[in-house]
């Protein structure tokens, strides 16, 4: 059964601190309303349990992309499209606009925002692990101030996260790249477009004399939250890409990832998919 609109409050602040005061004044009264393409689904089901919301649409703050020589920073309200059509982004960032392209449909790019859809804290979310893999870091702002940390570790639990009463997450901040490294983006649903993922997918690695110098794997719907599987790499920096070297991997990334049956896949196919992703990662690395 539909949500009752009435029943439900939306205020749009003109101003950034207008709307942080607001958060600080009332906490937990307000939850941010960024692009809404979820929460939208869940009003359309009548499952949409919180009643006030704050939009974010109107802080000028929350949006742009910003280039520097050190990193790259994206308001949290930018959107899917926007990441898209970055020509930055494309060339230094690829594993993010592979993801901001297999969200949902046009129609959600367009509305969709990064800053959404890491609060909204899905452990099948699609660009997430992108940001695992770039070593992202968010600017989390509030009336009382503002504080950065890596974006490793924000997620501690289905659903939960280091976002305290008042707070809003700002900006997300890409450390670029001096050396050229390898990318790898795939996600597995049930169709290929408009479908969530039963396993999500991504890795960079740079080569040197036809071993891994460094590594970053990451991998969504295989857990309560988005996993950076720190055994699987450790099992291959400093190696060489043998028959070997694979199956430690796949070994390891069975111990680090804790798929679910649940009514999109199953385990066991999950874990498979998740280790025939990885080998795929590594033969392409390995060409």
């Amino acid at each position: 059964m539909r949500g009752y609109i009435p029943s439900y409050e939306l205020r749009a602040p003109a101003s950034l601190p207008s709307a942080l005061a607001l958060l600080e004044q009332e906490p937990g009264s307000w939850q941010p309303f960024a692009g809404g393409t979820d929460l939208m689904v869940l009003l359309e089901a009548g499952k949409l349990a919180h009643r006030h919301f704050l939009s974010l649409t109107k802080l000028p703050e929350l949006r742009g992309i910003e280039v520097a020589p050190e990193a790259v920073t994206l308001g949290a309200m930018t959107t899917y499209t926007e990441i898209q059509r970055h020509p930055l982004l494309q060339a230094e960032f690829p594993l993010l606009c592979a993801a901001a392209r297999e969200t949902g449909s046009v129609a959600t790019q367009n509305r969709g925002t990064l800053g959404g859809n890491i609060v909204n804290a899905s452990p099948a979310a699609d660009s997430p692990p992108a940001l695992l893999v770039y070593d992202a870091e968010l600017e989390l702002l509030s009336a009382r101030g503002t504080r950065r940390l890596p974006y490793r570790g924000f997620h501690t639990g289905y659903k939960q996260m280091l976002l305290v009463p008042g707070e809003l997450v700002g900006r997300i901040r890409l450390p670029r790249r001096s050396a050229p490294w390898r990318q790898y983006y795939r996600k597995v649903g049930t169709r290929k477009a408009q479908a969530i993922s039963k396993a999500c997918f991504a890795g960079a690695a740079r080569m040197e004399g036809g071993a891994i110098r460094d590594v970053r794997i990451a991998l969504g719907s295989v857990a309560p939250i988005v996993v950076r599987a720190v055994k699987t790499e450790e099992a291959l920096r400093g190696a060489k890409l043998t028959p070997e070297t694979i199956a430690a991997a796949n070994e390891a990334l069975a111990k680090e990832i804790s798929p679910i049956d649940d009514i999109r896949s199953t385990a066991r196919y999950r874990l498979r998919v998740a280790q025939n992703l990885l080998e795929e990662f590594l033969q392409q690395l390995a060409q």
